[in-house]
């Protein structure tokens, strides 16, 4: 039975702390699939295939969207970004929590194939905050910085879409909010499992 109610996206600008979250989340529980995304562009070193990325052809990736095996995707600088729907709902048939992390069209994508999924935006408490995490990684350009800021205030006028807000200023007490969600999707109800518990319940 699959309970679409067990899905989690998160969204939110880069560098308000998603990864690290997501990170500590895993070390704590083990009922979670990380949606691995599929893309066309090339393996970074490092980077492994099935862990980091799914990566395939632009030619079986246009093949896939064709017969619409993606629940959602996107062509970012010339190379196509998507999630595999059949990864997730076998992640679900074996009563999974499924995480996404995903931008804010993505976002709207999944929530239409499932509506019952939880959607969490996190972010700082303020744009200075951001700027000063993104400048303390050292892993972009000030000209990059200054495209994630820009990002990034697209991104927060979004905010009213999700269904919590964790403003990440705080990242033992962030953590433990966004802990407190996954948790509560054990007993979160929705239209589909009811009617699947009620059929089975005699």
């Amino acid at each position: 039975m699959i309970k679409d109610s067990n899905i989690i996206i998160i969204s939110g600008p880069s560098g308000a702390g998603k990864s690290s979250l997501c990170d500590r989340l895993f070390k704590q529980l083990d009922n979670i699939y990380f949606s691995v995304s599929s893309t066309t562009r090339t393996k970074r070193d490092g980077e492994i295939d099935g862990v980091h990325y799914h990566f395939i052809s632009k030619e079986d990736f246009e093949n896939g969207i064709k017969n619409n095996l993606f629940l959602e995707w996107a062509k970012v600088h010339n190379n196509y970004y998507g999630t595999q729907k059949i990864q997730v709902d076998d992640a679900l048939k074996d009563g999974k929590i499924v995480l996404f992390d995903v931008d804010i069209q993505g976002q709207e994508s999944i929530k239409k194939n499932y509506p019952n999924a939880t959607s969490i935006f996190i972010t700082t408490p303020n744009k200075a905050t951001l700027e000063r995490r993104l400048k303390s990684r050292a892993l972009d350009s000030k000209e990059n910085i200054d495209i994630r800021l820009s990002l990034a205030y697209d991104e927060m006028k979004a905010i009213s879409k999700f269904d919590f807000v964790i403003i990440n200023d705080d990242f033992d007490k962030s953590f433990d909010g966004f802990l407190s969600i996954i948790k509560s999707l054990y007993f979160k109800n929705s239209l589909s499992f009811s009617q699947n518990l009620l059929a089975t319940w005699e």
